[in-house]
This record gives structure tokens, C-alpha cells and sequence, in this order.
């Protein structure tokens, strides 16, 4: 081990002054944090109690229209990185209403959304030609690149309707890949009829000559209803997974993968009375409640999740959940693009 003088110290600062002005800096002196031996969490794990938002996600519609909004959305941002618009490092979610008669502009970009309805009934969302009427615990998909706006068509008997949105938004930010363009009419032509994909492709059939176009899911509206019965299904088939329950990933029917390029998405559904094991994953997730309560514990911390609660857990943080009735939780996360780049990594206990 060698061993070092105080002039050789003072010597290393000199140098290191004088390499400064070429815009240079000794990599040694920096090492160890550029590359740790383990993630350091970025972000800290967050509940949003839905009866505590929607009432100012409901206000916002007497503060501004949807049209002017273009979208109306409450952020969610997460509290160790405020004014980033950020929920983990590389994802975006918020809070959408629309109400009544209104429409929400159309428009197109770089980044991948998915929508996840908590509530209402009668509004729809319209991608690449086709519209879809939205009902609560559905998980709906915008791919990158595609015409999409929102209406709600329904009286005003039908209320407000509300949704998450998670986008890619940070991931294509730090790679400088946004790209936007506004459609120059306020709703989008609507070329084939509703249904339409989930028709095409959601019966585990495809059109017999039917080549992928794109990276997304040729479905992008996974209605709740169907997920549900295979959840149910499933908790009949076995035990569930002693560190994440029943849960199962939304796929691709064209080649088995994630539904979308960028973001994982997820169902799981926990049985009265479970606790799962330890858990951690370099994933951040966002969880999302659907039924039940479900306590989530991560890092010294307990948040109860009531239905339409959103909880984050910023990745290699350990986490347990408890269900004390039957329970469903939606999640979002970053896998899907780690597991492409190569360096997904869990750990169980």
C-alpha cells in the first residue's frame, strides 16, 4: 500500500489545477462515485392519497379548459426532486381530467404514454385512427410518434373522468429526443371503428399476414374487465410468488414482450392475509392501488394504500407488501428498457 506525503498531495492539486482550464478532471479523484458498488436510490419513496388530490384535480377544471390546458393534468412530482416533473429519474406521471363535452387537443411526440383510468365513465381516447371508450382500472397505450386526443362525448350525468398518465418523458430527455407536433384540427380522423385492435389482436389471434409495424403492442387499450378474470384465474392455478404475488406483465401478442418499448406494466393481484418477502429491483416503480388495502414498507417507512392511491419506490430499495384483504395493484416502471440496455437486477430477500 503506498502511501502518501503532503507534498505529493500538494503536487496532485497543482496538477489538477492546471489540467482545470482545459476542461479536464483526474478520473481517480472520482471513481468511486461515477461507478458504486451498488445504486444509490434517487428519489424517495412517495404515497399521493387520492382523496387528498382529486379534489384540486377536480378544481382545475375552473381554472382552465382542457382545450387551453391542451391537457389538463396535475404532476406528480416526486418530493426529493420538486420542479424536475419527474416522479423517479426517468419517469413522468400525473393526473388527467376531462370532463363533460370537452376535448383534449390532438397532438403527437417522441414519447410514449400509458394511460390508467381511476375513474368515470363516457370519455374516450382516440390513437392512430381509433377510438376507445375508457372505463375505470383499463390500461390504454399511446405509442411514440402517434395522433392522439381525448373526448368525453357522455352528458353531464357521467361526470368527470380521470386518469394517470405515465410518460417516458426524462428517459427521452436525457438522450435530447423530444420531438412534438400539434395536428391542425382539434381531434384526429378516426379511420377504423372502435374496438377495432383489441379485435385484431387481443384473442390470441393475429390477422394471418400481419407484420409488426412498430415497437408498442398492436393493442392499446387493455380493458380491466379481462384482467381481472385472469387474475382470478390465476390465484386458482397455484401459489403466488412469495416476493410479488400473482402478478403478470401486459404483452405484446406479435412477439411476447412488454407491451410498450420504454415502460414495464404490470398487474398483480394479493390474497387476503399475504405479505410478500423482501423485494428490490434497479427498476423505480410506480405502483398504482386498484382494489383493496394493500401496506406498502419501504425504507423505514409504511404508506396504506387505499384504491386510485399512487405510491412510488425509487429503484434498489427494498419493499414489502401486506395485504389485509384481497387487493390489485397496477405498476409502472423502467424494467423493460433496463432489460434491453442490460442491466435489469433484482434481488429476493
Amino acid at each position: 500500500m503506498s502511501t502518501t506525503t503532503g507534498t505529493d498531495q500538494a503536487e496532485r492539486e497543482a496538477f489538477y489545477a492546471r489540467i482545470d482550464p482545459q476542461n479536464m478532471a483526474p478520473l481517480w479523484t472520482r471513481l468511486k462515485s461515477l461507478v458504486p458498488a451498488a445504486p444509490t436510490p434517487i428519489g424517495v419513496p412517495h404515497q399521493w392519497r387520492y382523496a387528498d388530490v382529486r379534489p384540486f384535480v377536480l378544481e382545475s377544471a375552473s381554472h382552465i379548459s382542457a382545450e387551453e390546458a391542451e391537457r389538463r393534468v396535475l404532476i406528480l412530482e416526486n418530493p426529493a426532486m420538486r420542479g424536475s416533473s419527474q416522479i423517479t429519474s426517468s419517469l413522468y406521471a400525473g393526473i388527467q381530467l376531462i370532463m363533460p363535452g370537452e376535448v383534449a387537443p390532438a397532438h403527437r411526440h417522441t414519447q410514449s404514454a400509458l394511460r390508467l383510468v381511476l375513474e368515470g365513465n363516457g370519455a374516450y381516447t382516440a390513437v392512430d385512427g381509433e377510438k376507445t371508450i375508457m372505463q375505470p382500472g383499463d390500461f390504454v397505450i399511446t405509442p411514440s410518434w402517434t395522433w392522439h386526443h381525448h373526448g368525453h362525448e357522455a352528458g353531464s350525468e357521467k361526470g368527470p373522468m380521470v386518469w394517470l398518465d405515465g410518460l417516458d418523458i426524462p428517459m427521452l430527455a436525457h438522450f435530447n429526443s423530444t420531438f412534438r407536433e400539434d395536428h391542425h384540427e382539434a381531434e384526429a380522423e378516426i379511420t377504423r371503428p372502435t374496438g377495432d385492435s383489441l379485435a385484431r389482436y387481443g384473442s390470441g389471434l393475429l390477422p394471418l399476414n400481419y407484420r409488426a409495424q412498430a415497437l408498442n403492442s398492436p393493442i392499446f387499450n387493455y380493458p380491466y374487465v379481462r384482467t381481472r378474470e385472469a387474475l382470478a384465474q390465476l390465484a386458482h392455478a397455484g401459489a403466488p410468488d412469495a416476493h410479488q404475488g400473482y402478478v403478470m406483465r401486459y404483452v405484446n401478442p406479435v412477439d411476447g414482450g412488454w407491451a410498450m418499448p420504454t415502460m414495464a406494466t404490470t398487474i398483480r393481484l394479493l390474497p387476503k392475509g399475504f405479505s410478500t418477502q423482501t423485494y428490490r429491483s434497479s427498476d423505480s416503480a410506480i405502483f398504482v392501488a386498484l382494489e383493496g388495502s394493500t401496506t406498502l414498507s419501504v425504507a423505514g417507512q409504511t404508506f396504506a394504500l387505499a384504491p386510485k392511491d399512487v405510491a412510488v419506490v425509487p429503484g434498489w430499495m427494498p419493499y414489502t407488501l401486506n395485504a389485509p384483504e384481497e387487493s390489485v395493484l397496477f405498476c409502472f416502471s423502467d424494467r423493460v428498457a433496463q432489460e434491453k440496455l442490460g442491466f435489469f437486477r433484482e434481488a429476493r430477500g
